[in-house]
């Protein structure tokens, strides 16, 4: 794989071609949404950041709208794969699969934390984030149909809306971008953080009242 800006053997960086990929251009792209907002970034700024001419931009993406798409993608199609595995453990309770996605979930955020951390930015000023803003919204239902599927088994106490149980166990998970900063590879770690998402999601903070 070649880096971005590589250097060629005149000393100079090679400008209008193809020296790099697109995992390459996306992450640096996502970077930079991220940081000045989708809205406010031009794809000269994209070209600074890179080192490299607009035209080489265009060698793999139709514009920035397009980038903003891959990015998106990126999280949501790891989250909706996710919530596809859930639905098909039909021999599973719904609590269960409940748990099993956050789990999920927590392993999506770990793994690709810059792609969803701009997922979580969006604000439907464009076509391209109002896709994704419906994507989010219909695995919000479906976690919410969860909830309310193991509330009708007797597994979630009586009174709780599945709709906001929904918004607030994915609100944690969500919540994690914010400070968790992940080491690539560490499976152990996130593991750990998953166990503490579920501990307090599923079993409170107070410890369980002593039996006999």
């Amino acid at each position: 794989m070649t880096d971005i800006g590589v250097e060629p053997r005149q000393g100079r960086r090679r400008r209008g071609r193809p020296g790099y990929d697109l995992e390459s251009l996306l992450a640096v792209s996502v970077d930079v949404f991220t940081r000045k907002g989708y809205d406010g970034t031009t794809m000269e700024d994209l070209s600074d950041r890179l080192g490299i001419s607009k035209s080489a931009i265009y060698h793999h993406v139709t514009g920035k709208g397009h980038l903003l798409e891959l990015a998106l993608s990126r999280g949501l199609d790891e989250l909706e794969a996710a919530a596809q595995r859930s639905a098909d453990l039909q021999d599973v309770e719904p609590i269960d699969r409940l748990e099993y996605l956050l789990r999920e979930s927590v392993r999506v955020l770990m793994e690709q934390k810059p792609f969803v951390t701009l997922l979580l930015r969006v604000r439907g000023n464009t076509a391209v984030e109002r896709a994704a803003l419906e994507r989010r919204r219909a695995f919000d239902r479906y976690v919410a149909e969860l909830v309310r599927e193991a509330a009708d088994e007797g597994s979630v106490r009586p009174g709780v809306d599945p709709g906001v149980a929904a918004r607030l166990l994915f609100g944690m998970v969500n919540s994690l971008v914010e400070w968790v900063r992940p080491q690539p590879g560490d499976v152990d770690g996130t593991r750990h953080l998953a166990d503490m998402v579920c501990l307090v999601a599923f079993d409170g903070l107070r410890p369980s009242a002593p039996t006999g």
